[in-house]
Protein backbone atom coordinates (compact mmCIF):
# COMPACT_ATOMS: atom_id res chain seq x y z
CA UNK A 1 0.00 0.00 0.00
CA UNK A 2 2.38 2.42 0.80
CA UNK A 3 4.71 1.74 -1.92
CA UNK A 4 1.92 2.38 -4.45
CA UNK A 5 1.36 5.75 -2.80
CA UNK A 6 5.23 6.34 -3.72
CA UNK A 7 4.45 5.25 -7.08
CA UNK A 8 1.26 7.53 -7.38
CA UNK A 9 3.30 10.71 -5.79
CA UNK A 10 6.67 9.65 -8.21
CA UNK A 11 3.99 9.85 -11.17
CA UNK A 12 2.45 12.99 -10.40
CA UNK A 13 5.58 14.86 -10.06
CA UNK A 14 6.93 13.53 -12.85
CA UNK A 15 3.82 14.81 -15.21
CA UNK A 16 3.75 18.51 -12.90
CA UNK A 17 0.94 17.26 -11.68
CA UNK A 18 1.77 17.23 -7.41
CA UNK A 19 0.22 19.99 -5.88
CA UNK A 20 -2.05 21.44 -8.58
CA UNK A 21 -5.61 21.06 -9.31
CA UNK A 22 -6.18 18.38 -12.16
CA UNK A 23 -8.00 20.29 -14.12
CA UNK A 24 -7.07 24.09 -14.94
CA UNK A 25 -10.51 26.47 -15.27
CA UNK A 26 -11.20 27.06 -18.70
CA UNK A 27 -11.17 30.92 -20.16
CA UNK A 28 -14.29 32.91 -20.51
CA UNK A 29 -15.80 32.53 -23.84
CA UNK A 30 -16.80 35.46 -25.95
CA UNK A 31 -20.15 34.49 -25.88
CA UNK A 32 -22.20 31.41 -24.23
CA UNK A 33 -21.20 28.30 -23.76
CA UNK A 34 -23.32 26.00 -26.30
CA UNK A 35 -22.27 22.52 -25.98
CA UNK A 36 -20.05 20.44 -23.32
CA UNK A 37 -22.71 22.05 -20.64
CA UNK A 38 -21.55 19.48 -17.32
CA UNK A 39 -17.32 20.28 -17.46
CA UNK A 40 -15.44 22.46 -15.53
CA UNK A 41 -16.27 26.11 -15.72
CA UNK A 42 -14.37 29.48 -16.09
CA UNK A 43 -13.25 31.15 -12.33
CA UNK A 44 -14.59 34.32 -13.43
CA UNK A 45 -17.68 35.79 -15.10
CA UNK A 46 -17.35 39.54 -16.34
CA UNK A 47 -19.41 41.90 -14.98
CA UNK A 48 -20.89 39.28 -12.35
CA UNK A 49 -19.58 38.79 -8.73
CA UNK A 50 -18.54 34.99 -8.31
CA UNK A 51 -19.33 33.56 -4.58
CA UNK A 52 -18.26 30.28 -3.08
CA UNK A 53 -20.64 28.70 -0.55
CA UNK A 54 -19.94 31.20 2.02
CA UNK A 55 -20.66 34.13 -0.12
CA UNK A 56 -23.75 32.51 -1.00
CA UNK A 57 -24.72 31.60 2.30
CA UNK A 58 -23.64 35.72 3.49
CA UNK A 59 -25.95 36.39 0.51
CA UNK A 60 -29.00 33.98 1.33
CA UNK A 61 -28.76 35.22 5.72
CA UNK A 62 -29.03 38.87 4.08
CA UNK A 63 -32.43 37.52 2.86
CA UNK A 64 -31.62 40.51 -0.44
CA UNK A 65 -31.22 38.33 -2.88
CA UNK A 66 -32.85 36.01 -5.41
CA UNK A 67 -31.78 32.48 -5.77
CA UNK A 68 -32.08 31.24 -9.07
CA UNK A 69 -31.62 27.25 -9.84
CA UNK A 70 -31.15 26.84 -14.13
CA UNK A 71 -30.83 23.24 -13.69
CA UNK A 72 -32.64 21.72 -16.62
CA UNK A 73 -35.43 19.30 -16.17
CA UNK A 74 -35.57 16.24 -17.86
CA UNK A 75 -38.93 16.12 -19.76
CA UNK A 76 -41.54 13.72 -19.60
CA UNK A 77 -40.69 11.07 -22.53
CA UNK A 78 -42.54 11.27 -25.70
CA UNK A 79 -45.19 7.99 -26.65
CA UNK A 80 -46.00 6.40 -22.81
CA UNK A 81 -48.37 4.07 -22.81
CA UNK A 82 -51.80 5.66 -21.62
CA UNK A 83 -52.20 4.92 -17.82
CA UNK A 84 -48.43 4.68 -17.42
CA UNK A 85 -47.09 7.25 -14.67
CA UNK A 86 -44.15 9.22 -14.93
CA UNK A 87 -42.29 11.11 -12.07
CA UNK A 88 -39.82 13.42 -12.92
CA UNK A 89 -36.37 13.24 -10.65
CA UNK A 90 -36.79 15.64 -7.29
CA UNK A 91 -34.83 18.57 -7.24
CA UNK A 92 -33.81 19.85 -4.19
CA UNK A 93 -32.66 23.45 -3.97
CA UNK A 94 -31.72 26.72 -2.01
CA UNK A 95 -34.59 27.14 0.16
CA UNK A 96 -36.71 30.13 -1.36
CA UNK A 97 -35.24 29.93 -4.88
CA UNK A 98 -37.03 29.92 -8.06
CA UNK A 99 -36.52 27.56 -10.63
CA UNK A 100 -35.98 28.48 -14.45
CA UNK A 101 -35.44 25.46 -15.91
CA UNK A 102 -33.70 25.32 -19.29
CA UNK A 103 -33.11 28.76 -19.57
CA UNK A 104 -28.85 28.36 -19.36
CA UNK A 105 -28.63 26.75 -22.36
CA UNK A 106 -26.20 28.88 -24.82
CA UNK A 107 -29.06 29.57 -27.50
CA UNK A 108 -32.64 29.82 -26.35
CA UNK A 109 -36.10 29.99 -28.59
CA UNK A 110 -37.95 33.22 -28.25
CA UNK A 111 -40.35 31.76 -26.18
CA UNK A 112 -37.71 30.20 -23.51
CA UNK A 113 -35.89 34.14 -23.72
CA UNK A 114 -39.67 35.82 -22.96
CA UNK A 115 -39.74 32.75 -19.63
CA UNK A 116 -36.13 33.60 -18.50
CA UNK A 117 -36.75 37.52 -18.84
CA UNK A 118 -40.72 37.50 -17.41
CA UNK A 119 -39.44 35.27 -14.60
CA UNK A 120 -36.61 37.14 -13.07
CA UNK A 121 -38.95 40.57 -13.45
CA UNK A 122 -41.22 38.78 -11.41
CA UNK A 123 -39.11 37.22 -8.74
CA UNK A 124 -37.13 40.90 -8.62
CA UNK A 125 -39.93 42.82 -8.83
CA UNK A 126 -38.62 44.78 -12.20
CA UNK A 127 -35.87 45.76 -9.89
CA UNK A 128 -32.76 45.29 -12.37
CA UNK A 129 -30.35 46.47 -8.58
CA UNK A 130 -31.96 43.42 -7.00
CA UNK A 131 -29.25 41.16 -6.21
CA UNK A 132 -29.48 37.76 -8.37
CA UNK A 133 -27.40 34.60 -7.35
CA UNK A 134 -27.57 31.99 -10.16
CA UNK A 135 -26.42 28.25 -9.74
CA UNK A 136 -27.09 24.70 -10.75
CA UNK A 137 -24.22 21.77 -10.15
CA UNK A 138 -20.73 21.78 -9.55
CA UNK A 139 -19.03 22.11 -13.59
CA UNK A 140 -22.09 23.52 -14.67
CA UNK A 141 -22.26 25.61 -17.64
CA UNK A 142 -26.09 26.48 -17.35
CA UNK A 143 -25.47 29.00 -14.11
CA UNK A 144 -22.69 30.65 -16.07
CA UNK A 145 -24.61 31.22 -19.15
CA UNK A 146 -28.16 32.30 -17.15
CA UNK A 147 -25.66 34.78 -15.02
CA UNK A 148 -24.22 36.01 -18.16
CA UNK A 149 -27.77 36.38 -19.81
CA UNK A 150 -28.97 38.51 -17.11
CA UNK A 151 -26.18 41.22 -17.22
CA UNK A 152 -27.58 41.66 -20.82
CA UNK A 153 -30.47 42.32 -19.62
CA UNK A 154 -29.48 44.91 -17.73
CA UNK A 155 -29.78 43.13 -14.29
CA UNK A 156 -26.52 45.22 -12.53
CA UNK A 157 -26.35 42.97 -9.10
CA UNK A 158 -25.26 39.46 -10.46
CA UNK A 159 -23.97 36.65 -8.76
CA UNK A 160 -22.68 33.74 -9.66
CA UNK A 161 -22.10 30.22 -7.87
CA UNK A 162 -20.20 27.64 -9.65
CA UNK A 163 -20.36 25.22 -7.05
CA UNK A 164 -24.20 25.18 -6.68
CA UNK A 165 -26.45 22.85 -4.86
CA UNK A 166 -23.45 20.76 -4.92
CA UNK A 167 -21.33 22.69 -2.74
CA UNK A 168 -24.55 24.04 -0.56
CA UNK A 169 -24.71 20.76 0.44
CA UNK A 170 -21.69 19.65 1.14
CA UNK A 171 -21.39 22.27 3.65
CA UNK A 172 -24.55 20.74 5.40
CA UNK A 173 -26.53 23.54 4.55
CA UNK A 174 -30.29 22.76 4.14
CA UNK A 175 -32.02 22.08 0.86
CA UNK A 176 -35.80 21.55 -0.02
CA UNK A 177 -37.49 20.18 -2.77
CA UNK A 178 -38.23 22.34 -5.87
CA UNK A 179 -40.65 22.21 -8.46
CA UNK A 180 -40.11 24.45 -11.95
CA UNK A 181 -41.96 27.72 -12.91
CA UNK A 182 -44.01 26.84 -15.52
CA UNK A 183 -42.86 27.11 -19.03
CA UNK A 184 -45.02 28.29 -21.67
CA UNK A 185 -45.12 25.25 -23.49
CA UNK A 186 -46.33 22.98 -20.96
Amino acid sequence: MVRRGVFLAAALALCGLAGSPAIAAPPEPAGYRTDDYRSPTPATLDGAEVVDTAGAKRLFEEKSAVFVDTLPRAPKPKGLPAGTLWHPKERRDIPGSIWLVDTGYGQLAPIMEAYFRDGLARATNGDTARPLVFYCLRDCWMSWNAAKRALAMGYTRVHWYPDGTDGWSEAGLPLEPREPEARPDE
